[in-house]
C-alpha cells in the first residue's frame, strides 16, 4: 500500500511540472553534442570567412536556425510580433504629438505584454480560477493548455526596452527591421539572456567587428568552456542530486537529506544560470560584442540586498530601471511606499519567474528581507562585513525551496523536514562524486572572499593575456571540453533550468 502511494505521489508531482510548464523540447542546448560539434564550428567559420557587411546577415540567419531547430512553430510568432513591434515604433519614434506617442507606446506594451500573459500566465489564471469555481460548486471553465515558447520573458523584456528607451528619447529606433530581428534574435542570448538593454547596446548592433579582435576571440572560447563546465561538470550533478531528493516523499527524508536537496538545488540553480550567461558572453565576445556580467559571486553576498546586486544582474537592473523608478523608487514620499514598491518589484519579479504560487511567494520572501534590511537589518550587517554570509546564504538556500518546489503547502513540508531533526536513513545516500563535486560548488562560489581569488577573477575574465597565459588557458580549455563532452555523452541528464522561464 504504502508503495503504490508512494508512486501516486510521485506521478501527481511530475504530472504538476509537466503541466505548469509545458515548453517544446530544446535539443540544441549551448551544453549539447549537436551546438558543440556540429553548429558552432560550422557558424563561425562562416562568420569569420566573410566580409563585414555580410556578418549581420551569418548573425541573423544563425540565430534563426538555432531557435528553429528546437522551436520552429514560434520562429513565425517571434517574427511577426517584432515585426509589428518596430513598425509601431519607427512611427511614435516619428510623431511629435505626445498623447499619440503615449497612444501608441500603450499598444506595443499592450501587444507584448499580452503575449506573454497568454504563453506564460493563461494556464495558471485558468487553473486557479477552477479551483474557486469548484470550491463555490460552479462548473470549470474547459481549457486547452497552451506551450510556452522558450526565452519568451528574455525577449520580450528586450522587446520593451526597445519601445520605451525610444519613447523615452534615450536612443534612436532601429533604422531597418533586420537591424532590430538581429538585436531580438541573437542566438548566445536568445533563449535565457543575459537581458541587454536597447540603449546599452543599439551602437554594437551596427560596429561589433571593431571589438572582434584576436584577443577577444580567445577570451570568448576560454569564457564559453569554463561555462560550459560549471553546467555540465558541477550543475549537472548537483541537479541530478536534487531530482533524486526532491522526488523522495517528505515524509521519508531525514533532516541531513532535506539539507542535501536543498543545498543540492542552491548550487544547481547558480552554476547552470551563470555557466549558461559566461557561455553566452563567451559567445559574444567571439563577435565582437560586449555583453553585460550577469553574476557576481552572488552567494558572498553580504545581505539580501547585496546579493540581488549580484544575482541575475540584468534582470535586476531591467527591474530598477523599468519598474521600481518609474514607481517612484527611492523619491517617494513615506517609507511605507518605498517598502510597498520594493515588495510589489519582488512580487513581480517572482511572478516573472514562473506562473506558480510558489515563485510569487519566493519574489515576496526576499521582499520581507529586503524591507528588513531597509528598516534596522542592513546597519547591523554593515558592522560585521563578510561574517555576514552566515546570515545571507542559509536565507538564499531556503528562498531556492520555494522556487524548486513551487506548491506552497509541500514547500513547508520539506522545509520542516530541514529544520526539526529527523535521523538518518538510506533513502538517498551521497557518493564520492556527488561529495567532489559539492566540494568544487563551495570553492567557486566562496573563493573571491579571499583577496587571492578576487586578484585571479580578475585576470582570467577581464585583462589581457601573456602568451604563456593563453597556452594554460587554452590546455584548460580543451581539458573541459573532453571532460564535459564525456560526461554529455555518458548520460542523458542535461537540463537547463532558466529554459522554462
Amino acid at each position: 500500500m504504502h508503495g503504490r502511494l508512494t508512486i501516486k505521489y510521485r506521478l501527481e508531482k511530475l504530472l504538476y511540472i509537466s503541466n505548469r510548464f509545458r515548453v517544446i523540447p530544446f535539443d540544441m542546448v549551448f551544453s549539447s553534442v549537436a551546438f558543440i560539434f556540429y553548429f558552432l564550428p560550422i557558424f563561425f567559420l562562416v562568420y569569420y570567412n566573410v566580409p563585414a557587411r555580410f556578418k549581420n546577415i551569418v548573425i541573423l540567419t544563425g540565430s534563426i536556425f538555432f531557435y528553429a531547430w528546437g522551436a520552429p512553430r514560434f520562429v513565425i510568432i517571434v517574427f511577426l510580433t517584432t515585426m509589428i513591434d518596430f513598425f509601431i515604433v519607427r512611427y511614435m519614434s516619428s510623431v511629435a504629438e505626445k498623447r499619440k506617442k503615449l497612444l501608441l507606446l500603450i499598444l506595443s506594451l499592450f501587444i507584448n505584454l499580452g503575449l506573454l500573459f497568454y504563453f506564460k500566465y493563461c494556464n495558471f489564471f485558468v487553473e486557479n480560477v477552477n479551483r474557486l469555481l469548484a470550491s463555490t460548486g460552479m462548473r470549470a471553465v474547459s481549457w486547452t493548455q497552451v506551450i510556452m515558447p522558450i526565452g519568451i520573458s528574455f525577449y520580450t523584456f528586450e522587446t520593451l526596452t526597445y519601445v520605451v528607451d525610444v519613447y523615452k528619447g534615450k536612443h534612436q529606433p532601429f533604422r531597418n527591421f533586420w537591424d532590430y530581428q538581429v538585436y531580438i534574435m541573437l542566438f548566445p542570448k536568445l533563449i535565457a539572456g543575459p537581458i541587454i538593454q536597447f540603449h546599452d547596446f543599439a551602437v554594437q548592433v551596427y560596429d561589433h567587428t571593431s571589438m572582434e579582435t584576436f584577443e577577444n576571440r580567445l577570451r570568448g572560447f576560454y569564457r564559453f568552456f569554463i561555462g560550459l563546465g560549471k553546467k555540465v561538470l558541477i550543475a549537472n550533478v548537483m541537479g541530478a542530486a536534487a531530482d533524486k531528493i526532491f522526488a523522495i516523499p517528505y515524509d521519508q527524508l531525514s533532516t541531513t537529506t532535506a539539507w542535501y536537496g536543498a543545498i543540492s538545488y542552491t548550487f544547481q540553480i547558480y552554476f547552470d544560470f551563470s555557466g549558461y550567461s559566461d557561455m553566452a558572453i563567451g559567445l559574444g565576445l567571439m563577435m565582437g560584442f560586449r555583453f553585460p556580467e550577469n553574476f557576481n559571486n552572488p552567494y558572498t553576498a553580504e545581505s539580501i540586498t547585496d546579493f540581488w546586486r549580484k544575482w541575475h544582474i540584468t534582470l535586476g537592473s531591467w527591474m530598477r530601471n523599468y519598474l521600481y523608478i518609474p514607481l517612484g523608487g527611492n523619491k517617494v514620499n513615506s517609507k511605507a511606499r518605498l517598502f510597498f514598491n520594493l515588495w510589489l518589484v519582488f512580487l513581480l519579479s517572482g511572478l516573472w519567474h514562473g506562473a506558480a504560487w510558489g515563485f510569487i511567494f519566493w519574489g515576496a520572501y526576499h521582499g520581507f528581507f529586503l524591507i528588513l534590511e531597509r528598516m534596522f537589518l542592513g546597519k547591523w550587517l554593515s558592522r560585521i562585513g563578510k561574517l555576514s554570509v552566515i546570515y545571507t546564504f542559509p536565507v538564499v538556500v531556503v528562498g531556492w525551496v520555494f522556487f524548486r518546489i513551487e506548491y506552497l503547502r509541500s514547500s513547508i513540508s520539506f522545509l520542516g523536514r530541514m529544520f526539526a531533526w529527523h535521523p538518518q536513513n538510506t533513502v538517498w545516500e551521497p557518493d564520492p562524486l556527488f561529495f567532489t563535486t559539492l566540494c568544487l560548488s563551495v570553492f567557486f562560489s566562496f573563493f573571491v572572499l579571499f583577496p587571492k581569488g578576487t586578484d585571479l577573477q580578475q585576470k582570467l575574465f577581464f585583462k589581457e593575456h601573456s602568451m604563456r597565459s593563453h597556452y594554460v588557458l587554452m590546455a584548460a580549455a580543451l581539458a573541459i571540453c573532453v571532460l564535459s563532452v564525456g560526461r554529455i555523452t555518458a548520460t542523458n541528464f542535461n537540463p537547463f533550468i532558466y529554459f522554462r522561464f
